[in-house]
């Protein structure tokens, strides 16, 4: 059993050549492969897996497992440790030639009825950072009890299987199969997704940023076909992901900000490197926040697609998503942060989108993960389907919708701080913020104090690093940062 290899909500994540090596991704390789051996649910023999196989119409002979890789160095070497580990195990494996989005993976898992997928991405972390991806049968990241069993089967680093092949870094066994293929299955489901009728007449011209990640080889060659105008940035190679954090966040799409306002774009569309997330410009420069546009695409989907449904959101996105769904009679269930909370949701096909403040959303009839690809595209769609800036679309919006402004802020802390700042929130949680009686006290992922008049404050520790994570929105412009305030006055009295 591994002590030193850990899922968090995003999978496995470390520094390179640190926690993240060869050795690291081969001993994590291995117990991915008895997973998918001998799992009695999730596992190639598995009940979960063959009713999903037999829905399909399908009967795999084989275990097959996708391997994919994201631009970051060196992504695509250990994603030939990976491939090799797993064929020495006995599991049928296709390798992705080119770098791979995560939503693009989990697709071919879907449509072809694959066992699962590894990606080998760090995601929107660092360029320092990398990680390890499994994506379960279904389409989506592997939920915890998937997690749980896999650091289970983790062969200790002294194991005699890692003595064959450990420091095989550039090649690939013979018996892995490189494939071209997968891009072409999934631009056709977005074809399928998007009204592309309404774009061949929309005459958009539309600023893309791949962020020197998976999205150069999609956005602008999707958008092209159907007659936009694009503009690109950042579609090139650059490990050092430009010097910024590469998020879809405000700061790392300061020069995409350029770019729409220079040349006069309609928008601007971005994803993270692994195209999990996504981040939109407006045609004045702004940084939407997915908070706003998640909520937007919800009524669109309704009117404009009649598509009709449940929805699901993380606990600390924004309350609008709420007002949309009451609005249109849709009922709403709340998650704790992760997206792989969601993605359970999503399986069920009851769902009709699933959404987290973070830039992950999901919708019916696709993944059942988020898809910052399909999400950038929607907005696009939501654009050429209404005739209209998003400045004006948004406006029409808030004809119907109450407008609420959030905030968020992370804060460096100890493990030894963070727990006890999460022990003392239990046990002697705040009765009143800023001058507000505290109504409710929400515990689904830390504390979330919902006030009288319905503002809130949520205070959480991170999943995957030693931050304290403060949310607070409020129908009150200057709110939030008041909240924010006293949320940081609470915790450095505890500590």
């Amino acid at each position: 059993m591994s002590e030193d290899i850990k899922f968090s909500t995003a999978g496995f994540r470390a520094v390179t050549a640190d926690g993240l090596t060869a050795q690291s991704v081969q001993r994590l390789a291995y117990g991915i492969s008895e997973h998918v051996l001998e799992h009695p649910f999730y596992g190639f023999e598995g009940i979960g897996y063959r009713k999903h196989c037999a829905e399909h119409g399908k009967k795999p002979k084989k275990p097959l497992v996708f391997v994919g890789f994201d631009t970051r160095f060196p992504s695509k070497q250990l994603a030939y440790v990976a491939a090799n580990a797993l064929v020495q195990s006995g599991v049928t494996v296709r390798m992705a030639e080119f770098p791979l989005p995560t939503p693009v993976a989990e697709w071919a898992v879907w449509n072809e009825c694959a066992v699962g997928a590894v990606v080998i991405t760090g995601s929107e972390a660092e360029y320092y950072v990398n990680g390890v991806k499994w994506i379960s049968y279904y389409g989506g990241i592997a939920n915890n009890e998937i997690m749980e069993d896999i650091e289970k089967r983790i062969p200790s680093p002294s194991a005699q299987i890692l003595k064959a092949s450990s420091t095989e870094f550039g090649s690939l066994n013979a018996a892995v199969t490189l494939t071209k293929d997968l891009r072409k299955g999934y631009m056709a489901r977005l074809e399928q997704m998007i009204n592309v009728k309404a774009l061949k007449k929309s005459k958009l011209k539309i600023a893309v940023d791949p962020l020197f990640g998976t999205a150069k080889n999609y956005f602008r060659d999707f958008l092209e076909k159907f007659g936009v105008t694009v503009e690109g940035i950042h579609e090139g190679d650059d490990v050092l992901f430009g010097g910024v954090v590469p998020n879809a966040g405000p700061v790392s799409l300061a020069e995409l900000k350029k770019l729409v306002t220079s040349k006069k774009m309609h928008l601007g569309i971005a994803c993270n490197p692994d195209c999990d997330k996504f981040g939109i410009i407006d045609a004045e420069g702004n940084w939407v926040s997915p908070n706003e546009i998640a909520p937007m695409l919800l009524d669109h989907l309704v009117r404009n697609k009649k598509i009709k449904g449940r929805v699901c959101r993380s606990v600390i996105t924004s309350n609008l998503i709420d007002q949309v769904a009451k609005a249109n009679g849709l009922m709403l269930r709340e998650t704790p942060v992760g997206f792989k909370y969601i993605t359970e949701l999503m399986i069920t096909g009851q769902y009709i989108m699933g959404m987290e403040e973070s830039g992950g959303l999901a919708v019916a009839n696709h993944i059942p993960d988020k898809d910052g690809l399909l999400a950038c595209l929607l907005v696009v769609d939501m654009l050429a389907t209404e005739g209209k800036t998003l400045k004006q679309i948004k406006k029409d919006f808030y004809k119907k919708y109450k407008q609420l402004f959030d905030q968020k802020v992370s804060i460096p802390k100890t493990e030894t701080e963070i727990n006890r700042i999460m022990e003392r929130l239990d046990i002697r949680p705040p009765l009143s913020i800023n001058k507000t009686s505290v109504w409710r006290i929400d515990s689904t992922d830390g504390f979330k104090f919902i006030l009288k008049g319905g503002s809130w404050l949520a205070i959480r520790p991170s999943g995957t690093e030693r931050l304290i994570r403060m949310y607070a929105e409020s129908m009150d412009e200057n709110l939030p940062a008041a909240l924010i305030k006293e949320g940081k006055k609470i915790i450095e009295s505890i500590i």
